[in-house]
């Protein structure tokens, strides 16, 4: 076994926020070419959320508010090509207080259980494997590749090993092999492979999917360390990812609905392919483009303005534009918790730009801001009984408009809210807390984005 190993594509999915970092998940339904993953959120004592439960909402919000920072600052990084090591890698950080799902599933000829986080913007799949130089605990027995009859490593003349468009770095001629340091010290390392996966559906396994996949055998500091989660499975439009490699089944298209996170039962996250995707009437759904970065695969859209409370703002569109050096642009991210806008942008007024006008919203109001609010957030209220007239945000493409309803742009607690917007450094991010109650179609085949209102309580697998 190499003692080191080159870097890899891995980014963490899905922080949408409260509960817990354990979960139970399944295939539960097929179609011939489209299939749904439903992950149900277990509310477990070993959540994150009950060693945080005496803080004050405010300082609650503001360790999420740091996951959101530490992850778009992170991102930017690898848009700049700051943070690549080899061709094509991406590091980011390890969110450690936010909600995770996870899709279970077996690996192998002897049928090992796996449990691994979803990821809608990384690339590699990847799970602990025998023998380990460092593992973090799992509850679920670790992956061996010698009891499997199915399993082998991927060669160093694989296209994804090889050439200028390599995703991983052979190593003596024979492995292809990863590293991915993330922040705050965290890090897995290992060698890309091939093994048969089995999903479930109806509670019966499918039939084997070979898939090309990461062993980890060095994994140190993780955050879903001592929970049934032994590792990531990629979601973006990177050729390793899920959504890559089973693009004939699924038609390069996926889907999410993301329930309100003020929801006091936790509901499952459906995960929909190919055509299992819902059909929306056409008068209710928006699209835009999927523009291609010259970095990363991010999923960049081409916005042009934006309108707070009405109000449109009249930006100049190029400010939202991917720079040369892969700077800028404007990309949706569940990963990121909230909205980021772009402070470099317009000599560093576009923030405060959409500040400016959300201050004079409330203005009107006659409301007063807090003396104290939460570090991150820059407007927040004093909230009056019974008061809900929340400012939309909308977001200005050449297609269509997406429009976040009041409710969804704010964090709103009994006695404050705050506007749930953060400071861009160099890049602008529409996250996951404005995607609340909205249809996300992420269709790689045409290039394009949807999206519609809907009530994501509704969507049961």
């Amino acid at each position: 076994m190499p003692s080191t190993f080159g870097f890899i594509n891995a980014k963490l999915l899905f922080c949408l926020l409260v509960i817990s970092i354990l979960y139970h998940s399944a295939f539960v339904t097929s179609k011939p070419t489209g299939f749904s993953l439903r992950a149900v959120i277990d509310d477990s004592p070993e959540s994150p959320l009950y060693l945080i439960e005496n803080l004050t909402i405010a300082k609650r919000l503001e360790r999420l508010i740091k996951i959101s920072y530490a992850r778009v600052n992170y991102l930017n990084l690898v848009s700049s090509g700051d943070a690549k090591l080899v061709p094509d890698n991406i590091r980011i950080p390890i969110l450690r207080d936010a909600l995770y799902y996870a899709v279970a599933f077996t690996i192998g000829s002897q049928g090992h259980p796996v449990k691994l986080l979803m990821d809608t913007g990384g690339g590699l799949i990847w799970t602990q494997c025998l023998p380990c130089t460092n593992c973090f605990p799992q509850k679920l027995p670790i992956y061996n590749p010698t009891a499997s009859t199915s399993y082998a490593t991927l060669p160093c003349s694989h296209p994804l090993c090889n050439g200028d468009r390599r995703l991983y770095n052979c190593e003596h001629g024979r492995y292809c092999v990863y590293n991915a340091q993330y922040g705050g010290g965290a890090s897995t390392s290992g060698i890309a492979s091939t093994e048969a996966f089995h999903f479930f559906v109806d509670q019966r396994s499918t039939h084997p999917f070979n898939v090309i996949f990461g062993c980890s055998y060095d994994s140190r500091d993780i955050a879903f360390m001592n929970t049934d989660i032994s590792g990531i499975f990629g979601l973006s439009f990177s050729p390793d990812s899920m959504a890559s490699q089973f693009s004939a089944l699924i038609q390069h298209r996926f889907s999410y609905c993301l329930a309100p996170f003020d929801d006091v039962t936790p509901r499952p996250l459906v995960l929909r392919f190919g055509e299992d995707i819902p059909q929306l009437p056409p008068q209710s759904v928006g699209s835009t483009q999927l523009i291609a970065s010259p970095t990363s695969y991010f999923f960049y859209l081409g916005l042009k303005d934006i309108s707070v409370a009405g109000h449109r703002i009249g930006f100049p569109p190029s400010i939202f534009q991917i720079k040369p050096n892969g700077l800028g642009g404007f990309f949706i991210d569940s990963g990121a918790l909230f909205t980021h806008i772009d402070a470099d942008a317009l000599g560093g007024n576009a923030y405060a730009e959409v500040l400016k006008v959300f201050a004079a919203y409330y203005g009107s109001k006659y409301l007063k801001q807090t003396g104290a609010s939460p570090e991150g957030f820059e407007l927040c209220y004093e909230r009056p009984p019974n008061f809900d007239e929340f400012a939309a945000l909308t977001f200005h493409f050449d297609e269509s408009v997406y429009t976040v309803n009041g409710q969804y742009m704010h964090v709103i607690a009994p006695n404050f809210f705050c506007v749930g917007i953060l400071k861009g450094s160099s890049v602008s991010v529409l996250g996951a807390w404005q995607q609340q109650n909205k249809r996300i179609i992420y269709d790689g085949g045409r290039g394009v984005l949807e999206f519609a209102d809907e009530n994501c309580m509704n969507d049961i697998a």
